[in-house]
């Protein structure tokens, strides 16, 4: 079998100093493309008193003034883009379940790029030309299900592009045409694998081998239960559609120790979420992206809300950044103690008895805000095991996140299951008046 390193591609192969070089010629180029493109950047730029001449060095990135969603629903829809309309050749857009969606723009060159990066992270992960690829991100707005599909085939893939939904036929699909690789949300696979028992079929003996999971936060623990349940390797996948999309970081089959961000295209910052003062290596704080190469919409600064810190390369030159732990805007802050729902997620993939189902439910007692952790038992789990776990979680959230918790052990299968993103907090709380 041919080493790895015998098929990553020019970008890959970059020294550390021919990395820093290009990435500040292609940092100074997007500068003055956004300063002379777009009237926010240049409107940005002149507030804080700096032009893109000004970054003479990478460290001078941090004099530029950040980019936040909210900029982005501000000037919807194409008031971010530095090349004219009859330029775009695709448009993508967020969810807007929080205000006006997000709209970004990709020019042919941008779609190539976006091609190339996904199929890079599929060969990191270990997928290769000639492998039958299953895509059941979903298609459409969402930049999950096309940005997967089209960088298989950059790959030299064979693409099933099965979309979310339709649990049933997913699964014989995945019988009868045995791809070697699925991309999917974490928490879709797990559907999927609960389907896969449901019609008393063994997962673990299926043709797949590789999962890519991705568009969520997701832990260990739930690794090791998808490749424990179905005998693949787990890795994760990272992206945003503001960035460009899934394909911007990928951890790597040989040494799952967090995702190499493709640097050559996306360069990082991790930043204090509150002061916006930019952290040494090895902090842990709020991720932030400059796109270096994109022509219809480049992003200076753009704030993630994802909260990661950054590593020094192992499997690739490029530096890691850890599994994301939860977004800032995703934050519970629960009598004082601040919570991310991967926390819980963690407590409740190693309690004996629960599947791997959960759900955070916020209420309102009297003035105190009150949280119900309601998780599923698995199947073959007898009543008073039940009642074991249900306490179990309860110490374990008081003992590790130093917060009180109601707990709720549900019968198998009666939580909504998830096609995408999961929806893992529901907030019953009484909205303020005003």
């Amino acid at each position: 079998m041919a080493d790895v390193t015998d098929l990553l591609d020019a970008g890959e192969r970059l020294g550390p100093k021919e990395l820093r070089a290009l990435q500040l010629e292609r940092l100074r180029t997007t500068l003055r493309h956004a300063y002379e493109n777009v009237p926010f950047y240049r409107k940005s730029f002149d507030k804080a008193g700096v032009r893109p001449e000004d970054c003479r060095s990478l460290a001078d990135l941090a004099r530029f003034p950040f980019t936040t969603k909210a900029d982005l629903r501000e000037n919807y829809p194409y008031g971010m883009f530095a090349v004219p309309r009859e330029r775009i050749r695709r448009l993508h857009a967020s969810s807007g379940t929080t205000g006006r969606p997000t709209v970004v723009g990709y020019t042919d060159n941008d779609l190539s790029l976006w091609a190339d990066m996904v199929a890079r992270s599929i060969r990191a992960a270990g997928g290769r030309p000639g492998d039958v690829v299953h895509v059941a991100y979903g298609y459409g707005l969402f930049t999950g299900g096309l940005g997967a599909h089209y960088g298989a085939e950059r790959l030299g893939c064979t693409v099933v592009p099965a979309s979310g939904g339709m649990t049933a036929r997913q699964v014989q699909l995945i019988q009868d045409l045995r791809p070697s690789v699925i991309m999917v949300t974490p928490s879709y696979m797990l559907t999927l694998l609960d389907e896969f028992e449901r019609q008393g079929v063994d997962p673990r003996g299926t043709s797949l081998r590789v999962g890519v999971f991705g568009a969520e936060p997701w832990t260990e623990q739930m690794r090791r239960e998808i490749e424990e349940r179905c005998a693949i390797d787990a890795v994760d996948i990272y992206g945003l559609s503001e960035v460009i999309g899934p394909g911007v970081a990928q951890e790597c089959a040989e040494t799952k120790d967090g995702l190499h961000v493709w640097e050559d295209h996306f360069y990082p910052e991790i930043v204090d979420p509150i002061t916006g003062e930019v952290l040494p290596e090895g902090e842990k704080g709020e991720l932030v992206f400059t796109s270096l190469t994109k022509e219809a919409m480049p992003v200076v600064r753009y704030r993630t809300r994802d909260l990661t810190r950054l590593l020094p390369g192992t499997a690739r030159v490029f530096r890691r950044m850890e599994k994301i732990t939860g977004r800032s805007d995703d934050m519970v802050i629960l009598r004082g103690v601040n919570l991310f729902p991967t926390q819980i997620e963690e407590i409740v993939l190693r309690t004996p008895g629960v599947a791997p189902h959960f759900q955070l439910r916020l209420t309102r007692e009297g003035r105190l805000d009150a949280l119900t952790v309601r998780a599923e038992a698995r199947p073959d789990a007898p009543f008073e095991v039940r009642e074991t776990a249900a306490r179990a979680i309860v110490a374990a959230v008081k003992d590790g996140i130093g917060v009180s918790v109601d707990v709720e052990i549900v019968e198998p299968e009666s939580l909504e299951r998830s096609v995408g993103k999961i929806r893992r907090i529901v907030d019953l709380r009484p909205r303020e008046a005003g």
